[in-house]
């Protein structure tokens, strides 16, 4: 088995012990806000989240994921500030293509790169939600969203090379693209997405492919799809996962502490989210819905384990990565070593809230992988 690395999540939108904690209006996914039991939430002032990333850093976590988008601070600025509050802790920085120029990416970048000495990881995320995308001016349908993310990771990639980089294509026209001085180490790639066109993107540009938690079989089926993809660009790609944690010392409290989460929300609130969630383009998110279904048709919270210790109840009120391992430490060290099988190299995991479930993961399940500041294969 090859080494794991562990990542933790800063969550610059808003913190807290619930689902809904700090949510806002119904203007994308995951932001649906309803008058919910245990509503209140942490402020994501640069004290907060340094206190989670010096947390993350104390329990053996090797980066942190910061997210993008218009309900979050600005995830470049929050990371380069958090620097100068950690000591190793890489940042994986989310990246929309439609708001920034690759040139200027490459640009930050490099000057991330050394003023932080190497402590960039680049998460490049296309988008699936059209109202979000209209905020940033981007009208354009999936198809083409995806076509310009190919072509900005093709200038920005181009332009950390040490050459001078030219492009002439549908959405980037570049002429010697360069940047300063090319950081070194350069910072790896990251992408995710579960559509046709964006499987084809990772195959041609991505260090690893993201993908959200799902059982084993269909993620087992989607990493062959990218490693068969790539090979056929005469690349290899490494691969990593996101999902959430409820661990605690024994599974029945680890259950307990699931069923908390939930506890007391209106199903109609449910309704909302799940109807916003479903007017976007994600497939990935499609994908994720379709996990937690069984339990809006039935109300019975079994039907939300949807393979042992994999729980679909946080997609019931969140978008994006909706599922959750659940049990106590040894049962969750256990689905990550199970995961781990399948290829999987890179875990990014988050809990609520984020300060105390790091500590939480990185004392009680990481130690049982062999993880110290960062992961070491058992």
């Amino acid at each position: 088995m090859q080494p794991l690395t562990f990542h933790w999540f800063l969550p610059t939108g808003s913190d807290g012990a619930t689902l809904t904690a700090g949510t806002r209006a119904v203007h994308g996914p995951g932001h649906d806000t309803a008058a919910t039991p245990g509503g209140r939430h942490r402020a994501p002032d640069l004290a907060y989240l340094a206190q989670i990333a010096r947390a993350a850093e104390h329990a053996g976590f090797d980066a942190i994921l910061t997210p993008a988008g218009t309900f979050n601070e600005e995830a470049w600025i929050t990371c380069a500030a958090l620097t100068q509050h950690t000591e190793k802790l890489r940042f994986l920085v989310a990246q929309r293509p439609d708001s920034i120029s690759p040139t200027l990416a490459a640009q930050m970048a490099a000057t991330f790169q050394r003023h932080s000495r190497g402590r960039l990881l680049l998460n490049v995320v296309t988008g699936g939600d059209p109202i979000e995308q209209a905020r940033y001016g981007d009208l354009l349908g999936k198809t083409a969203r995806y076509a310009r993310t190919d072509e900005w990771l093709t200038v920005l990639r181009g332009a950390l090379r040490p050459e001078p980089f030219d492009h002439a294509g549908a959405h980037y026209d570049v002429r010697g693209a360069a940047v300063f001085s090319p950081p070194d180490p350069l910072p790896g790639i990251y992408f995710g997405g579960s559509s046709d066109q964006a499987l084809s993107v990772a195959a041609r540009h991505a260090d690893v492919y993201l993908t959200w938690g799902e059982p084993p079989a269909d993620v087992a089926a989607k990493l062959q799809r990218v490693r068969t993809l790539a090979a056929a660009n005469g690349r290899t790609v490494r691969f990593g996962i996101r999902f959430h944690v409820v661990a605690r010392d024994t599974s029945e409290q680890a259950w307990a502490a699931a069923e908390r989460l939930l506890a007391g929300i209106d199903p109609a609130h449910v309704a909302r989210v799940q109807a916003t969630l479903a007017a976007g383009e994600s497939t990935g998110q499609a994908r994720q819905s379709t996990l937690h279904a069984a339990f809006r048709d039935s109300g019975r919270t079994s039907d939300l384990e949807v393979h042992p210790n994999v729980w679909a109840g946080v997609g019931l009120l969140r978008g994006g990565a909706g599922t959750a391992l659940v049990g106590s430490h040894c049962e969750v060290a256990d689905r990550i070593e199970e995961y781990a099988g399948l290829g999987i190299e890179e875990f990014i995991l988050s809990g609520f809230p984020h300060l105390e479930e790091a500590y939480e993961v990185g004392e009680g399940v990481l130690p049982l992988l062999g993880a110290g500041r960062a992961a070491v294969a058992r």
